[in-house]
């Protein structure tokens, strides 16, 4: 069920939620490794990286940051009258803790605010927390603006 704008709006300060865990597998990186054309060997070549203090292959971090998407679908309610959502961009991102190939990741979101002030759009900022499981500390943290169009 789709909040109202206000519904929305009351809910700033507060986490919305947390997604399912996603698998980091060495085919997904390879995959991205592919598609980013960033064959770097830490990604990719599994005898080199075990030579690093990673001990094998770990994640991009531009992989771990494309889940928010995903993570975001599963999380942030729908709010009436939205007709699309677009990526406005970030305030921040830090990358905390490498991926190793075969870990899962899943995403935090906190509404962190949610400007009505333009019309016919609604702009929220969430702070993101991609947490590895088993792990203290996380992949990354990132302060996401999404636009909603009404």
């Amino acid at each position: 069920m789709a909040l109202t704008v206000a519904a929305f709006v009351e809910r700033v300060g507060t986490e919305l939620g947390v997604s399912d865990w996603v698998d980091v597998s060495q085919q997904r990186i390879n995959t991205f490794a592919d598609v980013s054309e960033d064959h770097q060997y830490i990604h990719v070549d599994l005898e080199k990286a075990r030579a690093t203090p990673f001990g094998g292959t770990i994640a991009h971090g531009l992989l771990t940051l494309a889940f928010l998407p995903h993570f975001k679908n599963q999380i942030v309610p729908d709010i009436d009258g939205v007709t699309m959502d677009i990526n406005y961009g970030y305030n921040k991102i830090r990358f905390l803790s490498p991926v190793k190939s075969g870990q899962r990741v899943r995403g935090r979101f906190l509404l962190k605010s949610a400007d009505t002030s333009r019309a016919g759009r609604l702009t929220s900022t969430y702070e993101v927390t991609v947490e590895i499981e088993d792990e203290y500390k996380p992949a990354l943290i990132a302060e996401w603006v999404m636009m909603q169009v009404f």
